[in-house]
């Protein structure tokens, strides 16, 4: 009997850099020896580009336009350092669902039994945060994922769409779905973020899994096409989402996080935006949490 792959699935609102997360994830992951395949569900059909120098690959949904019957192998590509990679597509501009590429992919993979088949150790779906398109909750819904990442920033709209996958996450947990790992901390650069973090992750009784900061590193490996992991393996960046797919690696236990009320999200903010005018101002040295 062939093992069975441990599944994850990562979230997170468009721009955040979910996808670049989820790629250098990915490359350190295969660096440590996992056979790894990453699995696009963004209809821009771009999450494994810095995997393979910078080129796309035709999607699942792409190829059943052509034809009626598809092998998965057909849609299955390989990257940096032998990582398989997928991509599910979306429906033409202006028609259809946009997450209806995840449902249709997933379907052809497991119908044609392709992670037992390839003996992988990871499946790693990188998916655009909207639960509110029932095709992205369904790596959440349907229990395909055993652990949820998120993405996010201090900023509010990317808090605001990480407590809807809360949201999401806690209302399938008692039908089988998928349980949150943690939170990625992404584009750091000044304390107080990771304080606005920290406090949101308190609140929400879920952790955070790694502080990332804004980096040009990311930029120039990005303009090259690649992964930092691979364009800058000696890098300070490079070490951290190393440190990131380690402690992932190492994750067993999710939970079901506790999202706030809309009420206690906007209250939540408001009383950071006052320290934050305080921070501005010199009336306080840095955040230390907005205490409400």
């Amino acid at each position: 009997m062939s093992k069975q792959p441990k599944q994850i699935a990562i979230y997170g609102k468009g721009g955040i850099g979910k996808s670049t997360t989820t790629s250098n994830i990915s490359a350190a992951l295969s660096d440590m020896g996992y056979r790894v395949m990453q699995f696009g569900c963004d209809p821009k059909a771009d999450s494994t580009n810095t995997l393979r120098d910078g080129a796309s690959i035709p999607t699942i949904l792409d190829l059943l336009r052509e034809k009626k019957k598809v092998d998965a192998h057909e849609a299955i590509f390989t990257g940096y350092n032998n990582i398989y990679c997928v991509e599910a597509g979306g429906p033409a501009p202006g028609v259809g669902c946009a997450g209806r590429g995840i449902i249709t992919a997933v379907q052809l993979l497991k119908q044609q039994r392709v992670f037992e088949e390839l003996d992988l150790d990871y499946v790693i779906y990188d998916v655009l945060g909207d639960v509110v398109c029932g095709g992205f909750a369904v790596p959440i819904r349907e229990g395909i994922a055993q652990h949820v990442f998120t993405v996010t920033s201090a900023d509010f709209m990317a808090i605001y769409a990480a407590n809807n996958l809360f949201k999401g996450i806690q209302k399938y947990s008692n039908a089988g779905g998928a349980l949150l790992g943690g939170v990625i901390a992404n584009s750091m650069v000044h304390p107080y973020q990771s304080e606005i973090v920290d406090d949101f992750v308190r609140r929400t009784h879920t952790q955070v899994m790694q502080y990332v900061p804004r980096s040009i590193t990311v930029t120039q490996s990005e303009l090259g096409g690649k992964t930092t992991i691979e364009a800058s393996p000696q890098s300070t960046q490079a070490a951290i989402y190393r440190q990131l797919a380690r402690r992932i690696d190492e994750h067993h236990q999710s939970a079901v996080p506790h999202p706030l009320e809309p009420s206690e999200l906007r209250d939540w903010a408001a009383s950071w935006a006052d320290t934050l005018v305080a921070i501005e101002s010199g009336e306080v040295r840095e955040a230390v949490g907005a205490g409400i």
